[in-house]
């Protein structure tokens, strides 16, 4: 599996709109999810621990699920991570986790995936009954968002009615969104939502 981010992780958290992604999401998250101290989640998508290392000192565990070698490595570098985090260098859709979690957090990795309905039962597979789901990403967007012929986006953003049907398809109730933050790139502006939702 070709690794896109080998030629970015080196530099991923000095860059703008990753960390200002990071920032709204993470304040989203704060404000929309109780973390309790016994927690077990996972971070889909987790990439250099930008999400990770805000919510680590919340939780018990986490672990830490990406197809990129070279962002993974960048993420077990932080100390803030050391002792907390397990690293998980695989897809879950072919090869799921042995355990289940409390809850699955993601941050700009949905549209990673081709298969939004395979990813949103996976969610589920890996959660334990009652368990909460929190993803960001883009809301539909004109395909403006990434430089032309970005390799492996597959989605040009999410309309929040269609996710919330995908959603409570999957399984999951009480599914609320919010817009965790806007993005200015290029004269553009992009709205980045967070989706909450409860495993029934």
């Amino acid at each position: 599996m070709t690794d896109l981010f080998h030629d970015k992780a080196a530099d991923w958290d000095e860059r703008p709109i990753p960390q200002q992604i990071s920032e709204g999401v993470t304040r989203a998250l704060l404000e929309a999810v109780r973390f309790e101290p016994g927690m077990t989640v996972m971070d889909f998508g987790a990439g250099t621990g930008l999400l990770a290392s805000k919510i680590a000192p919340r939780v018990e565990r986490l672990l830490a699920v990406d197809i990129s070698e070279a962002m993974l490595e960048q993420l077990a570098k932080k100390p803030e991570l050391a002792g907390k985090v397990d690293i998980h260098c695989r897809d879950i859709l072919e090869t799921p986790l042995e355990e289940t979690v409390d809850l699955v957090v993601s941050a700009m990795a949905m549209h990673h995936v081709e298969d939004t309905r395979a990813l949103f039962a996976a969610f589920h597979a890996h959660l334990v009954p009652g368990g909460h789901l929190a993803l960001a990403d883009l809301d539909t967007e004109p395909g403006t968002f990434h430089p032309p012929g970005t390799e492996g986006v597959f989605h040009d953003g999410f309309d929040r009615d269609a996710t919330r049907g995908l959603l409570e398809e999957a399984g999951f109730t009480d599914v609320a969104f919010v817009t965790a933050c806007e993005v200015d790139r290029e004269e553009r502006r992009y709205p980045i939502f967070l989706v909450t939702a409860t495993r029934a």
